[in-house]
């Protein structure tokens, strides 16, 4: 079964991403960074989740991210699912820190439960079933408009598809984008392109993570 392992940002001065996302998540190799100067503007396409256990461990997150140079998109607020907000890297990325709680337990630990690289797609149900051709499982599934793989190993980067237009949204920017993507996907299995051009690899990234 193939699974997503770890990604790519391309960023155009990876020095000042190390930096920042040292200062801000820490998360290790599954995020990596490497230089690039490919045109890109607007929405991306996609964006990165840290989930965590609880509402302080959100704004904790929020707050390093803040204080190492992030722009705030969505402040951290409650919503019907549980607590978060979004914010946007330096390099452009954007971030999600979300917990399933609604009230908190406790001090912050900056526990990550999980990462999860949302990509969105024109058509989930066509993006789905490439997927699966590759090699994926779907672990949920809700119609045309969101689909979650099962990751392979427990540090794993889950991988989902949310509809492009819907990403955004929730994101907090506007839909339209246009240039590269600015992220390459490593996994298990062969090298191939998505039908929304997101870029799979199982060559080792050529820089290390954040710790650059």
């Amino acid at each position: 079964m193939n699974s997503l392992t770890s990604v790519t940002l391309e960023v155009d001065d990876v020095d000042a991403a190390s930096r920042f996302y040292t200062a801000a998540f820490d998360l290790g190799p599954q995020v990596r960074l490497r230089a690039s100067t490919a045109p890109t503007s607007g929405f991306r396409g996609f964006t990165l989740s840290i989930t965590v256990p609880q509402p302080a461990d959100v704004d904790s997150f929020v707050d390093s991210a803040l204080r190492a140079g992030a722009t705030q998109l969505k402040p951290a607020a409650k919503s019907l699912w549980g607590y978060g907000g979004v914010v946007q890297a330096p390099d452009g990325t954007v971030w999600q820190l979300a917990t399933s709680a609604k009230k908190g337990s406790g001090a912050a630990t900056r526990t990550v439960e999980s990462l999860v690289l949302l990509l969105g797609v024109e058509d989930v149900r066509a993006s789905k079933q490439f997927y699966t051709e590759q090699g994926l499982k779907v672990g949920k599934s809700f119609g045309g408009k969101y689909a979650e793989f099962a990751p392979q190993d427990a540090d794993a980067v889950s991988l989902a598809l949310y509809k492009r237009r819907g990403l955004a949204k929730v994101a907090g920017v506007d839909a339209e984008g246009s240039g590269a993507h600015r992220v390459v996907l490593h996994g298990h299995s062969g090298e191939f392109t998505d039908p929304d051009g997101f870029v799979w690899t199982t060559s080792p990234a050529p820089a290390p993570g954040t710790h650059s």
